[in-house]
């Protein structure tokens, strides 16, 4: 995969998370925590590997611990693409 901005990662995140809630992408606030969110155990694992597939690589178990809203897991995965994209 090439290189994704913040800005791509973030309306990603929001619409798949929108389409699991079954709201509007415009009600899913970036700042909100994942933890906030109605979504159950089987929901997030179907995003994450939905995510992981999008991405191309697998994502570490505390990243949702250590990202915990929508807008600073998009800015991880910003840069955590740039970074694999720059050592490939």
């Amino acid at each position: 995969m090439g290189n994704i901005t913040v800005d791509e990662a973030q309306q990603w995140l929001i619409e798949k998370i929108a389409h699991r809630l079954g709201v509007e992408p415009s009600t899913v606030p970036p700042e909100q925590y994942f933890d906030e969110l109605d979504l159950d155990s089987t929901e997030a694992l179907i995003l994450a590997g939905e995510m992981e597939n999008w991405l191309g690589f697998e994502l570490g178990t505390t990243t949702l611990w250590y990202h915990p809203t929508i807008k600073d897991l998009a800015e991880y995965l910003a840069e955590e693409v740039a970074q694999r994209a720059a050592s490939a």
